[in-house]
């Protein structure tokens, strides 16, 4: 970075970014003009900094910055054709560019660009769309800024609305800035930092306005308690599966549950249903939540299977509600519907459920539909909400130039959207199928019965949007439960099992105690039985088929020496894998299984004794252990963790969508264990 006022414009963003009371996840954009060498002619010319297209202003670097001439930018004046070809003009952007231009131009550029002040900041903060969608919107900003700020009414953003922002600012030059009908705010300065300042003291102001002059229940009395928090996550974890199995019916989506304090107080409410129904305003809101929520009007104490059935015949009417709202407002260029379910489910006493093709996007979903309560509360606590009409958010939902940016979108990966719980995922064989899932775009729950270990694979993953880790002992039944409640509630549900966790004890029969045989069986053959029968009550009652893996062993085929507790639960877990898939199939779960065999690297059963174990029955040193092992194969090829992830992800990745009951060897090729 050579130019301070790049420098500048950063810090600022970025401040301003980190505080969700000034603005939402990439929510809002900044700007700067400056002057800088044209590298061809060696003259200063004069450039526009501004947030590029999609970026998020807390993250904000120098390559998200959209880079133009502001001469050529201005120029576009004179050949801008009006306001019903307005779009047009974001192509024209590109013919603005300095060099390669850094990230791709907004739709806000025109704004940032046309306004004469140096540095402009356009934000949605809670507090200014408050009084941006008050019935009396007008009249507060009077009351409230006098002349300071003025008051510019909805239009949708695009060139038309930098022109007028900047017909305004020429026209009112004892104002700092404009609160922007059913959107937000904008605000302008000499400097960066009088810039800053000068957002800062809109949102303040208003905010102590609110504050002072709102009335205390702007939503009526408090109809519906919280359920006690156990009770609540409990009916949130039984009732999540199937919200996001109805959320998925036309593409698969993560979820993402809330039950913050704010959300509880408003889904009880009295007014809530009403507010709801009205929608969110501010463009970056509705384009998150969709135009409105799905709200649950059921007791939340009511019996379980009465919330399902009423969950079930709402959405119905929810999709056909959507349906019409597409074909009041389509014509005949409109992009084709995109889908019919819900991205906001609200459930009274419960809280909040949010989803999106991703888990941020569906943790971002909820942060937004929070701002627009918010926002709802400001505006009801001194004046009526007004969100924009439906047929405006239609024409922003429905956008060509919103289409175009979601088909910028780079391909989902093959797992994309699906939800992987790995048992033993701490290390070994787990943590590279965790690892490997992960990398295919599945969001993953490292179970393990190490919480430390797991702990540290959730890490190498990423945050918690990609992976978190569930101390998980799968020889009970409570843990295990437990366990599957806390992926459910991380993620939504449940896709993807593989059941991995195992151990081994190498002894004659004679030396075999009932505790080995115990320890063995209870961990590889209970164990799994008890994760798949979890999973699969998940898996039905979400409704979009899964898959259950077993990673079992060519011990399961072959009758190795010494062998007899862990060999024996091994043919237990393979032949649960085809009685599974015989019973599963109908709901569209498919039950594989993976034969490994010689895994010494990386291997946590062999690190814990089964090596020292298996090298003394072989007679060779333990080091040489993973070398004997290829050597007996038809491959010559010692067999890694990594090998046996593979085939958990051919398995599973969709090429094989047709294929049950399977089991697939990873063992470089062992004679005695083929099947049939």
């Amino acid at each position: 970075m050579t130019n301070s006022v790049v420098a500048d414009l950063l810090g600022r963003s970025n401040r301003l970014g980190a505080d969700p009371r000034t603005t939402n996840y990439a929510g809002g954009n900044t700007s700067a003009k400056g002057s800088q060498t044209d590298p061809v002619t060696g003259a200063p010319v004069d450039l526009l900094w501004v947030k590029g297209s999609g970026g998020d202003l807390g993250t904000l670097t120098e390559a998200g910055l959209a880079v133009l001439r502001l001469d050529r930018l201005r120029a576009l004046t004179g050949v801008y054709p009006g306001v019903e070809r307005e779009d047009e003009m974001v192509a024209a952007f590109d013919y603005c560019l300095h060099g390669r231009g850094g990230a791709a131009p907004s739709i806000d550029t025109a704004m940032h660009g046309l306004v004469e002040a140096p540095h402009v900041d356009h934000l949605h903060p809670d507090a200014g769309i408050a009084l941006a969608t008050a019935a009396d919107g007008p009249a507060l900003t009077k009351e409230i800024f006098g002349d300071r700020v003025l008051w510019v009414p909805w239009r949708r953003p695009g060139f038309q609305l930098g022109l007028d922002i900047a017909a305004v600012q020429r026209a009112n030059p004892q104002a700092i800035g404009v609160i922007l009908g059913g959107h937000g705010i904008t605000a302008w300065g000499a400097t960066s930092d009088e810039c800053e300042a000068r957002s800062l003291e809109i949102i303040g102001t208003a905010a102590a306005y609110l504050a002072e002059h709102g009335r205390a229940e702007p939503f009526g009395a408090l109809v519906y308690e919280p359920l006690p928090e156990a009770a609540r996550r409990e009916r949130a974890a039984a009732l999540f599966p199937l919200i996001r199995g109805l959320a998925s019916t036309d593409r698969a989506q993560v979820g993402h549950y809330t039950d913050a304090a704010v959300v509880l107080d408003f889904v009880g409410r009295e007014r809530m249903p009403a507010l709801a129904a009205l929608g969110t305003s501010c463009p970056d809101h509705f384009l998150r939540t969709k135009v409105k929520p799905l709200v649950v009007d059921i007791a939340p104490g009511a019996p379980l299977e009465q919330v399902e059935a009423r969950l079930r015949e709402l959405h119905a009417a929810y999709r056909e509600d959507y349906r019409a709202y597409y074909q009041r407002h389509a014509t005949p260029d409109s992009p084709a519907m995109r889908g019919a379910d819900p991205a906001i489910v609200l459930v009274p006493g419960v809280g909040m459920f949010s989803f999106g093709a991703t888990k941020q996007t569906a943790r971002v979903a909820g942060e937004f539909y929070v701002n627009a309560v918010n926002v709802m509360r400001g505006a009801e606590s001194v004046s009526t909400y007004a969100p924009i009409d439906e047929s405006e958010k239609f024409r922003i939902e429905y956008w060509a130039l919103e289409e175009a940016k979601l088909r910028r979108l780079p391909k989902p990966k093959p797992l994309a959207t699906r939800v992987a719980f790995v048992t033993g995922g701490g290390s070994g064989i787990g943590r590279a199928v965790a690892l490997r899932l992960a990398a295919e775009g599945a969001c993953v729950v490292v179970a393990d019965r190490d919480l430390e270990s797991a702990t540290g694979v959730a890490g190498e993953i990423g945050g918690p949007d990609q992976a978190v880790a569930v101390g998980a002992d799968v020889t009970s039944a409570d843990a295990v439960e437990q366990a599957m409640r806390a992926a459910v509630l991380a993620f939504g549900g449940v896709d993807l099992v593989v059941n991995n966790a195992g151990l081994s004890i190498s002894k004659p029969l004679l030396e075999t105690t009932e505790a080995d045989w115990d320890l063995q069986h209870d961990v590889m053959a209970k164990g799994s039985f008890l994760v798949s029968r979890a999973a699969a009550a998940v898996l039905i009652a979400q409704g979009r088929g899964g898959d259950i893996v077993y990673i079992s062993s060519k011990n399961s085929l072959f009758a190795g020496p010494n062998n007899v507790a862990y060999g024996a639960a091994k043919a237990d877990q393979a032949h649960q894998v085809r009685l599974l898939a015989a019973e599963l199939g109908g709901h569209g779960i498919r039950v594989n299984g993976v034969n490994p065999d010689g895994v010494v690297r990386g291997s946590g059963i062999f690190a814990g004794g089964w090596g020292a174990q298996r090298a003394a029955v072989y007679g060779v040193p333990e080091e040489k252990l993973g070398e004997f092992y290829a050597q007996r194969t038809l491959l010559k090829r010692e067999v890694l963790p990594e090998h046996v992830a593979n085939a958990v992800f051919v398995l599973t990745g969709g090429e094989l969508s047709h294929t049950t009951g399977l089991h697939v060897p990873v063992d470089a090729g062992v004679a005695a264990a083929f099947l049939r």
